[in-house]
């Protein structure tokens, strides 16, 4: 039977910044491992940065709860978040699906109770081996003709704006991560399926233009690459497009998005004009608290 539920959606992504319980963090904090070690994707490691900057007090979680409650989105994909049993002190009253991975950085949706749905396998592809982070899948009013496949990611950093064929390490990585997204979106534009990609691509796709490749196949430019209108539903399309840019608080020095909401053609039709949303922090909670380094994007879409 299809769901009554018919309101518009509003769809949100969001960067949690090393998102982890207390009662996780304080045990790992005493058996911290330096910052520049490299952690697998099956080890529960606390890099020592971390451990001595991002814990969070009650209030900490409390202010992020506030900032979710003010976001009010129906589906957030979250990034940096180890499991429900830390997304659960921000998102008190949603449901969760989570990627597997072992490693506290896990990729996953945040769900408003009511709303069908079913989780979906890791997209295992994604990690490189499990050395980067898997990709969580998420069905939304699974069975009925307004199914919709979701799929929050948090792609290699440290490539926002070279060509992916730079000598850089994070750039080759990031070069590797692209032919499992664009699987998942052309297997999903074959199958006819309304689907976005949501999250962190630490990449600035709205100045990624030019030639997808160079003339011997090299990738140079991950939204050329993806955005390549074959098949046809997988003609993307950028929920920030056209939307100035804001930082998170006054006196962050960043100057263009990395976290993005990527509609498929036909679902970008049902997007609601002008519900581009970024939510920013209030100066005296960044001083006051540990919030993220990112803040919460969102857009709305018809329901029906």
């Amino acid at each position: 039977m299809a769901s009554s539920y018919i309101a518009p959606l509003k769809l949100a992504t969001w960067n949690l910044e090393w998102l982890i319980s207390p009662s996780v963090f304080k045990p790992l904090k005493q058996t911290c491992t330096p910052r520049d070690e490299h952690t697998p994707g099956a080890d529960r490691r606390l890099p020592c940065d971390v451990a001595h900057s991002l814990e969070r007090s009650t209030r900490d979680f409390k202010t992020l709860a506030r900032y979710a409650e003010q976001l009010n989105a129906d589906v957030i994909a979250l990034q940096e978040v180890d499991g429900p049993q830390a997304a659960q002190l921000v998102f008190p009253h949603y449901k969760f699906c989570f990627t597997a991975r072992l490693h506290l950085q896990n990729n996953g949706f945040a769900i408003r109770p009511g709303l069908p749905y079913r989780c979906g396998p890791d997209l295992r592809a994604l990690s490189l081996n499990d050395n980067l982070r898997r990709g969580a899948e998420l069905t939304l009013f699974p069975g009925e003709p307004r199914e919709l496949h979701l799929l929050s990611i948090h792609l290699k950093s440290g490539c926002s704006t070279k060509p992916l064929n730079a000598p850089e390490k994070s750039c080759a990585d990031l070069a590797r991560q692209a032919p499992a997204l664009e699987a998942w979106i052309d297997s999903q534009a074959r199958a006819g399926h309304r689907f976005a990609v949501l999250g962190d691509f630490n990449r600035d796709l709205l100045h990624d233009l030019g030639p997808a490749r160079t003339a011997n196949g090299q990738l140079l430019h991950l939204w050329s690459e993806l955005d390549d209108g074959d098949p046809p539903e997988s003609n993307l399309v950028n929920a920030a497009e056209n939307s100035p840019f804001k930082n998170c608080t006054p006196g962050q020095g960043y100057t263009a998005y990395i976290d993005f909401i990527v509609f498929s053609r036909s679902l970008a039709a049902a997007r609601i004009p002008n519900s581009f949303q970024r939510l920013t922090y209030a100066p005296l909670d960044v001083r006051r608290t540990k919030l993220s380094d990112h803040c919460p994007i969102a857009v709305n879409i018809r329901g029906d």
